[in-house]
């Protein structure tokens, strides 16, 4: 059905939606029905043949507070299973909009919406409806080199469909997950979606900096400011101007440096070290922690206000051990990329090899996986892989049976604590010692000590 034939029904609490989407959809429908009230959707059902509902995720009602959206799309549901509904929703109801889709919605769009936008959604949707084809949810990737995001799991399918949905707007964006499961290929495939990705993508891994270089790094610094300042030097804020500036491990950066970076963010201004000259930036952010979100809420450790700040959009990505069925998709596009990249021939896994991948819990999710695979590429004596072929990781073997045994010595315990923490941050002493409560001094013996 064209958009010109159709009967649009708008329910919205607020006048000023119903008179603005009123005006933009009246050139372009056949009519336009407006309703404050769900509540009388039933009626208007009754009396009106409506094509498709434009119906708000909120109202100011006493029916399911919160969830108002979907208490009336499943009585719409009820009422008329074949009219197509577009939820309207904001930021801070993405999680709610993409439930919604499971419910029976056919789409969702984002306050404040771009107006071409949401009328090619509708047409779309009416077009299909005619033709009855089926919506389809769109993998993200990223087009730099072996970063494609894979994954035809339901988690995944969701993420998919919400990164599509948030990366043209400039919604702050907080992604968590464990280490390994792809928070910083999801922040530049965002980028590559939304409307700056032909404007730079600076990454900065702020866990890593102390509050002299934090500020620096970050804002920049006049020659002169401190004894190396032998130069200007523009900060990866300015960097980033009219781009993307994603910063990763933020749930280990100090209370003073969130105050620091809460005061930059209210005011889209940063004044490089050693001058007085507020400089005017305009970037979108996308923050990353492996730290979960109930930890990252204790006042003692992270600034709710600033918790606020950076998550406009929460983007969870999930362990590998949840999203079993993707396993056997990544290891062959893993091993396609590292075949063509050692020069070997195509390669693919034979059934036993199949079951061991299955089986595996990955620990170290995607990443141990890619490395995994990659070295049975390199070792690899012909152009089918086997379960020999396949060796995972001692540091995550060994961490996880340690974890799980009982009876085990001290000495044991203690390194393979050590290894976990470099481990986890990438092999910076700095940063493992000060998470393990030791000098650095005292951590380089105790590698020493166990021989790491």
């Amino acid at each position: 059905m064209i958009l010109k034939k159709a009967t649009v029904l708008i329910v919205d609490d607020d006048p000023d939606v119903l008179t603005a989407v009123k005006l933009l959809l009246k050139p372009e429908a056949r009519e336009i029905i407006t309703e404050k009230n769900p509540e009388n959707l039933n009626w208007l059902l009754q009396r009106n043949e409506v094509d498709l509902i434009l119906l708000d995720m909120n109202f100011n009602s006493a029916i399911n507070t919160g969830n108002e959206g979907l208490y009336w799309l499943r009585k719409v549901k009820e009422w008329k299973p074949d009219v197509c509904v577009i939820m309207i929703t904001a930021y801070g109801d993405i999680d709610l909009a993409v439930r919604s889709l499971k419910e029976g919605a056919n789409d969702f769009v984002v306050k404040p919406w771009h107006n071409e936008k949401l009328i090619n959604t509708i047409k779309d949707l009416l077009d299909k409806k005619e033709g009855g084809a089926k919506t389809t949810k769109t993998p993200v990737k990223s087009t730099a080199g072996d970063t494609s995001i894979l994954g035809e799991s339901d988690v995944m399918q969701d993420i998919f469909y919400k990164v599509n949905k948030i990366a043209p707007t400039d919604a702050n964006i907080l992604i968590l997950g464990e280490n390994g499961t792809g928070k910083d290929l999801m922040a530049k495939a965002i980028h590559e979606r939304s409307l700056r990705a032909d404007k730079p993508f600076i990454k900065v891994d702020v866990g890593a900096l102390t509050d002299t270089l934090f500020e620096s790094e970050l804002f920049g610094h006049k020659k002169g400011a401190f004894t190396d300042a032998r130069e200007d030097r523009m900060g990866r804020f300015e960097e980033a101007q009219g781009g993307t500036l994603f910063l990763d491990e933020i749930g280990n950066i100090s209370l003073q440096q969130q105050a620091k970076l809460l005061t930059i963010l209210q005011n889209r201004q940063v004044t490089r070290l050693g001058t007085n000259k507020p400089v005017d930036v305009d970037i979108r952010l996308i923050c990353a922690t492996n730290v979960p979100l109930s930890e990252l809420a204790n006042e003692n450790k992270f600034r709710k206000d600033l918790i606020y700040r950076i998550n406009t959009v929460e983007i969870n990505m999930p362990p590998l051990r949840r999203r079993n069925e993707d396993i056997v998709i990544l290891a062959r596009h893993f091993a396609k990329l590292y075949a063509s990249k050692y020069l070997k021939p195509s390669m693919d896994f034979d059934t036993a090899a199949v079951n061991k991948l299955k089986s595996y819990n990955f620990p170290g999710n995607v990443r141990e996986l890619q490395y995994t695979i990659e070295r049975a590429v390199i070792m690899a004596d012909d152009n089918t892989l086997r379960p020999d072929d396949l060796i995972f990781s001692i540091l995550e073997t060994s961490t996880e049976s340690v974890a799980d045994a009982d009876n085990i010595p001290l000495s044991a315990l203690e390194k393979n604590a050590i290894l976990r923490v470099i481990e986890k941050h990438n092999g910076n002493i700095t940063r493992a010692a000060k998470e393990l409560g030791l000098t650095r001094t005292a951590l380089y013996r105790r590698l020493s000590k166990y021989d790491i």
